[in-house]
C-alpha cells in the first residue's frame, strides 16, 4: 500500500486508569479520565496502531491472542506489541510474565482469588525501558507510566483479573492464549535515545528509532513515523512530539534539528 503522507487522527480513550492531567505536549479534550490515544486512518485501518499509554492505576492484568488462535476464532489477527517508557514515576512497575510457570489450572485459580497480581514479575521502570510482547504474554502495565506502544492493530484483549473493577473478564479466553511463564530477558532493555538503532525486527512489524530512514530493513509498506522529540515533515505534511504520519519509505523527509523518531512497519 502506498499514498502521499498523511497526519493520524488523534482519538482520545476514556479508561479507568486514565489521568485527567495529560503530560505535553498532550492537551485534554474534555473533562475524562483520558488512558490512551490512538492514532487512525480517517478512511481505512492499517495494519499497525500507535497509542500513548498515560496511567493513574494499574491496568487490567491480560494476554492477547496469536494470528493462530485468532484465526481459530474469527478474527483478523491475533496481537502483539512493544511498549517504550517515556515517563515513569517513583516506584513504577510493569508486570512482564509470571516469575514461574503456570499451569492452566494454577492460572485460573490464580485469576479468580486474586493471587495473580503476587505472582506476576513486576518490572520497575524509568525512561527508556523497553519490551517486546509477544502474544500469550501474561502483562499488566501498572500506574504512573507514560509510554508509547506499537502493535498489530487489534482491538483484543482477554482480561483475566482487573482488581475488582466492574469490567468484563475473559478468563476461558485469556486460558486458551496464555503462556504464563518467566518473559524472556532478550525481548527488552534499556534504549538511549540519543543512538539510532532498530528496537524490534519482526515477526509482526519492524521498529526503529532514529533521526532519518534505516539504512537497513525498509518493505515497501506504508511506514509510520512517530516523533518523539522535535518534527518531521514528508511531502508538505508534517508532524510533531504528539502526532503520527505515514507515508510511503524512502519519501524525502525533513527533520528538524535535534529530532528523534520512530519508524514502524508492519511484516506481511
Amino acid at each position: 500500500m502506498r499514498q502521499s503522507a498523511q497526519l493520524l487522527s488523534a482519538k482520545q480513550v476514556i479508561k479507568p486508569w486514565g489521568r485527567r492531567d495529560l503530560p505535553a505536549p498532550f492537551e485534554l479534550s474534555g473533562g475524562s479520565s483520558i488512558g490512551e490515544i490512538w492514532f487512525e486512518h480517517e478512511r481505512a485501518p492499517l495494519d499497525l496502531l500507535v497509542k500513548y499509554l498515560f496511567t493513574s492505576e494499574k491496568l487490567s492484568i491480560q494476554v492477547h491472542p496469536s494470528d493462530e488462535l485468532g484465526a481459530e476464532k474469527g478474527l483478523p489477527s491475533g496481537k502483539e506489541e512493544c511498549w517504550l517508557v517515556l515517563h515513569a514515576e517513583p516506584g513504577a512497575a510493569l508486570g512482564i510474565g509470571t516469575r514461574e510457570p503456570l499451569t492452566s489450572d494454577q492460572l485460573r485459580a490464580a485469576a479468580l482469588d486474586g493471587s495473580l497480581e503476587q505472582l506476576m514479575d513486576w518490572k520497575p521502570v524509568s525512561r527508556g525501558d523497553f519490551y517486546y510482547i509477544p502474544a500469550g504474554t501474561v502483562h499488566a502495565i501498572g500506574a504512573g507510566v507514560t509510554l508509547v506502544e506499537i502493535q498489530q492493530n487489534a482491538d483484543i484483549t482477554y482480561r483475566l483479573f482487573d482488581y475488582g473493577r466492574p469490567r468484563e473478564l475473559h478468563l476461558d479466553e485469556g486460558l486458551e492464549a496464555a503462556a504464563a511463564g518467566p518473559y524472556p530477558d532478550d525481548l527488552g532493555g534499556k534504549v538511549n535515545f540519543a543512538v539510532d538503532q532498530q528496537l524490534v525486527a519482526g515477526p509482526k512489524f519492524d521498529l526503529w528509532l532514529g533521526s532519518s530512514w534505516p539504512a537497513e530493513g525498509l518493505s515497501s509498506e506504508l511506514a509510520h513515523i512517530i516523533p518523539l522529540v522535535g518534527s518531521v515533515s514528508a511531502e508538505g505534511v508534517s508532524a510533531k512530539a504528539g502526532e503520527c504520519l505515514v507515508c510511503a519509505p524512502r519519501v524525502p523527509l525533513e527533520v528538524a534539528p535535534g529530532a528523534r523518531l520512530l519508524f514502524a512497519q508492519a511484516r506481511k
